[in-house]
């Protein structure tokens, strides 16, 4: 179990991809599905997104709103944004401001070598900004569906 849980989400003031600054208080009164992705318009990350898109009327029924989180820069959002039709926000994280506190930004290996970057995880934050859940190493092939299972149980 990750010792986040039951942790209220670090202090962070990130742009989206409008140029809006958010910060936890945004999280506040809602159910918030973050997830962190390494890099906009890649085969895992576009395949996960769309996901989220595509089952985002699922998610809000369910009360909760999406955000996604990179450190990709707005205009690299915005592409992404634009190309796949996404009707959720992405944050702008380059200096891993909220990744690294989340434990979302570390070693892993890619093409067998170890590099340093950012693990796809997921927080399911609860209407008062604490963390109610953690996927420290998402598989994109049914996570919304195990996001939307897990947020029905801990809503009752």
């Amino acid at each position: 179990m990750s010792p986040l849980i039951g942790t209220p989400l670090p202090a962070f003031a990130l742009q989206d991809d409008q140029g809006t600054t958010v910060t936890a208080k945004d999280f506040k009164g809602h159910w918030t599905v973050l997830y962190a992705y390494p890099k906009d318009s890649t085969p895992g990350c576009t395949t996960e997104a769309c996901d989220f898109r595509d089952n985002l009327a699922r998610v809000q029924s369910a009360g909760a709103q999406v955000y996604g989180i990179s450190r990709d820069n707005l205009k690299s959002h915005q592409n992404f944004i634009a190309k796949q039709n996404l009707p959720f926000r992405l944050l702008s994280d380059p200096e891993c401001a909220l990744l690294k506190p989340l434990g979302a930004f570390g070693k892993k290996v890619m093409y067998g070598k170890e590099v340093e970057g950012i693990l796809r995880s997921t927080f399911l934050v609860d209407p008062k900004g604490v963390i109610r859940h953690v996927w420290p190493k998402v598989s994109v092939k049914g996570h919304v569906q195990d996001v939307l299972d897990t947020l029905s149980i801990l809503k009752g």
